[in-house]
Parts: C-alpha cells; sequence; structure tokens
C-alpha cells in the first residue's frame, strides 16, 4: 500500500486537472555542509525544514566536479561518457534548431503543456547565456528551446558574468583582474541581503512565483543560486552565526598517499582569490578563516532559500508543487590538502540534494539510497507525466520518493578528464587512462577521507569493481 501512496497523492491532482508545479533549486559548490545531514555546527534553518518535510537524499553524487558539465548531465539526463560533455562549455552540445526530440528536462515540460522560467544560474553561465569566458560580451541562451523566461537581476553590477563574481561595492573579479587591482578571497560586509545578487535573485524569484501562480498552466521554475561558490562573499550578520574558534579544519588534511598524479590538484582555483604564494596554505589561522567564509555563504543562501518556500506557502501553491534542492557538485575545504572541486574524491562528487513531493509518505526520513544527478531528469518527467525520452541514461528515483529504506543504485560513476570513478558500497574505485598507478581503491569502512589507496591489497576486488566501472551503467537494486 505504502509505495502507491505518491501514486494516489499525484492521481488525485489528475482527478483534479492539474499535474504538479516544480520549484528547482540550484545551489552552487554545495557540499552536504547542512545541519540536516549531521553537521550540527551549521545553521542552516530552511534547508533543515525542507529535510524535515521532504526526503534528504544521503549518497546523491554528481557526474562531474565541475559547473558547466555536472549541470548538463542533469539537465540532459546522459551519461557523460555517452554525451562526451566534461567541461564547463558542455552546453554548446545542444542543438542549434529545434527538434522533436526534447534534449533538456525544461524543454520537455515546456513541450508537454509547462511554462518554464529559470533565473540566475541554472546552466553554466551565471544568467543562462553563452558568453565568452570571462564575461565580455552576450550571445543566446545556453539552454535553446528550454524557457519561456529567463532573467537575471544585475543589482549594482555590470552585467550578468560580473554577479557570479561579486564584491559589495559593485566590482567584481573579473573587472579587478582586468584593472590589476587586488580581489580579496573573501568579504564580509555590513549590508543587506541585496549587498549580493543571491538577495536580489531571492527577491526576483518571489516575484515571478506569484506570476506563475497567476498563469493557466503548471510552471517549472528553476532558481540558481551562486554561493557558496568563490568569492566567500556574505554579509556580516552571516558570518556572526559562527564562532570561528569552534570551527575544525579538516579530518584528513594530508595529500592522499600512493596516487596517480591526477587525482591531486593545487587548488589553483582557490588560491588565485587574492593569493599570488603558497605563503598561506599552512597557516591554521587563515584556513580556518577560510571555512568560516564557507560557512556564513551557506547560511546566506540558505536564508534566500527560505524567502522563497515562503513565498511558495504564501501563495497557496505548496500542496501542488514538487520542490528540489540540488547542489551542482561537492567541494574540498582543505580536505585531501585540496580547497575546490576538480576532483573524483566523495567531497567533489557527492552533493546535497532534497526533494518534497505533494502528499509525501514518511516525510522528514532520509534515504541512503544511491542516486546519480543524471537520474533527476527521468524523475522529474514521470513525476509530471511527461513521457521521457527513451535515449536517457539516467533512471527514475521515484520508488525512493515513495519508500525511503528501498535501495538505491548498486554505485554511482564520476568522470574527470583522463579518469573515470566508481563509489560502490564501502568502495571507491577510480582508473586512470595515463599514469602510474592506473587504479586507486578507498575502503570507505576503514578510510572514510579517502588518505590512502589500497589497490595492491585487494587485487580480486580490484578486478570485481573494474568490471562494474567498465560496464558504464550502475542499475537500481532488485
Amino acid at each position: 500500500m505504502n509505495k502507491w501512496f505518491l501514486l494516489v497523492a499525484l492521481c488525485a491532482l489528475l482527478a483534479r486537472g492539474e499535474r504538479p508545479n516544480v520549484l528547482f533549486i540550484c545551489i552552487d559548490d554545495l557540499r552536504p555542509q547542512l545541519n540536516c545531514y549531521g553537521e550540527d555546527i551549521m545553521v542552516t534553518p530552511n534547508l533543515d525544514k525542507l529535510a524535515a518535510t521532504g526526503r534528504l537524499f544521503r549518497n546523491h553524487y554528481v557526474q562531474v566536479p565541475t559547473c558547466g558539465a555536472s549541470r548538463f548531465a542533469l539537465w540532459s539526463g546522459r551519461r557523460p561518457s555517452k554525451s562526451g560533455a566534461l567541461g564547463n562549455g558542455s552546453f554548446s552540445m545542444l542543438p542549434k534548431t529545434d527538434t522533436p526530440d526534447a534534449h533538456t528536462l525544461p524543454q520537455l515540460l515546456r513541450k508537454n503543456g509547462y511554462t518554464t522560467a529559470s533565473i540566475g544560474k541554472v546552466s553554466h553561465s551565471p544568467d543562462g547565456k553563452v558568453y565568452p569566458y570571462g564575461g565580455d560580451g552576450d550571445g543566446p541562451l545556453e539552454m535553446p528551446f528550454s524557457w519561456d523566461d529567463t532573467a537575471m537581476p544585475l543589482g549594482r553590477w555590470v552585467t550578468g558574468w560580473d554577479t557570479f563574481f561579486a564584491y559589495a561595492d559593485g566590482t567584481s573579479r573579473t573587472q579587478r583582474q582586468k584593472n590589476k587591482t587586488p580581489w580579496p578571497p573573501v568579504e564580509m560586509h555590513e549590508g543587506d541581503d541585496k549587498s549580493y545578487p543571491d538577495g536580489w535573485i531571492a527577491e526576483a524569484a518571489v516575484a515571478k512565483l506569484k506570476a506563475l501562480k497567476a498563469g493557466e498552466k503548471p510552471f517549472f521554475y528553476a532558481v540558481g543560486f551562486f554561493k557558496p561558490h568563490l568569492p566567500f562573499t556574505a554579509p556580516k550578520r552571516y558570518w556572526d552565526l559562527y564562532d570561528r574558534s569552534k570551527i575544525q579544519l579538516a579530518p584528513a588534511p594530508g595529500k592522499p598517499e600512493g596516487i596517480n598524479k591526477a587525482s591531486w590538484h593545487s587548488s589553483g582555483e582557490m588560491f588565485k582569490y587574492g593569493h599570488r604564494s603558497d605563503d598561506r596554505r599552512n597557516d591554521p589561522a587563515h584556513l580556518r578563516k577560510l571555512r568560516h567564509a564557507y560557512y556564513a555563504c551557506v547560511s546566506y543562501t540558505d536564508a534566500q532559500v527560505g524567502k522563497v518556500l515562503a513565498a511558495l506557502d504564501e501563495q497557496g501553491l505548496r500542496e501542488n508543487t514538487v520542490v528540489v534542492v540540488w547542489g551542482d557538485h561537492g567541494w574540498h575545504l582543505g580536505d585531501n590538502a585540496i580547497w575546490g572541486k576538480h576532483s573524483l574524491y566523495d567531497r567533489a562528487l557527492k552533493s546535497a540534494f532534497i526533494v518534497r513531493t505533494p502528499g509525501m509518505k514518511h516525510p522528514g526520513v532520509p534515504t541512503e539510497g544511491v542516486i546519480e544527478s543524471l537520474d533527476i531528469y527521468p524523475t522529474i518527467a514521470e513525476l509530471c507525466r511527461a513521457p521521457a525520452p527513451s535515449y536517457l541514461t539516467g533512471r527514475s528515483f521515484v520508488r525512493l520518493l515513495e519508500d525511503p529504506a528501498a535501495p538505491g543504485k548498486n554505485g554511482a560513476l564520476g568522470y574527470w578528464k583522463n579518469g573515470r570513478t566508481l563509489r560502490s558500497g564501502a568502495w571507491r574505485i577510480t582508473e586512470y587512462s595515463k599514469g602510474s598507478p592506473a587504479v586507486e581503491l578507498y575502503s570507505h569502512s576503514a578510510d572514510p577521507h579517502e588518505t590512502r589507496n589500497v589497490a595492491s591489497r585487494h587485487p580480486e576486488l580490484v578486478q570485481k569493481l573494474l568490471e562494474q566501472l567498465r560496464a558504464d551503467q550502475p542499475a537500481f537494486i532488485r
């Protein structure tokens, strides 16, 4: 009976001539660093409340540890090994002319009677438009034929790209680069939430929900927040939520042992923000400040999410809206001696993911079931009763929304440059096409922070996991 509860609820909506709306919130660089994930130091009341009324996924993995390719896998429902999408320019692979096929999830819903709209960073660029990397100029949409409406409030900044790297004075990292002026890695500002673009995005999203409610069609609304992406900038009151002296540094701050050189990087993304040398990488006070800054940014974004969810309730839309919160990948906060993403470790591939559906059974009960980001497309399609394309490599996880105790996939795959990785049960195996060692194996039961490659100790297990990795298609456990 329980497994049919969600279907019954959706059938009730159908009986009233309705299909559910979808509010899809994307958050950049959001690892599972939330109170509801057991991170007790975190102040994230709005996301915690959503988790308490929805389904928190403890084992959600993205496909690629970089923004553009991760989001391409999400919206296309296709595995990177099939699409070839491994970089931030992945959206250029979408057809430039409309076709009968639905190449993105919002395009599918638009073809099936939904109004589709987006605001903020939903694809790769901050406003969904094609820019030369660095922000000069304007171009067509990264996801053509997907949206009825796109928006990005500029506030005090000059371009959409500037909003992504914004400082409170109206400048951005890109502008400061051109002007050869310093840009700090962190900033604390005395102003209100609109000191930074996410406050403007939340305000505009609240207004848009009112307009979408007035429409005659169900809607799919994607809202993309920037923080906690670099630079770590947030209003002072979010910094004040934390006592820096109580913030712990990474539990495994050393470079892993016995690895392929492609497994590790020197944190260029982090240390180009205000750093010109390695002189502070081993300064505990400085590293604690950086973690504090990330936490403040997460709490700032949590507050913006809260505004949007409150507006959903105020408009009377809660009972007929699927709500999704998705982190586009994780982030190392000094873990494995890395600051940033761009690795094939759990810290970069595991991200926050929460779903709430109308009439959800067992709300507030998390699931341990493994899912991949590319499974989201067919899941939303099923919930909205839209026929998903047959070429999708993702698979629906509606049964985990019905029953949190249901099994998930037998593994999750990740891809980066010349490597690919599989997280299966308590093991992570990574294989590289270049360099030595070609294979890395980590035991999460003995070494949860992935500090030692133990492939040489488990040759039979390595062969078994390599077969699963090379099959390139994890399946849901039956």
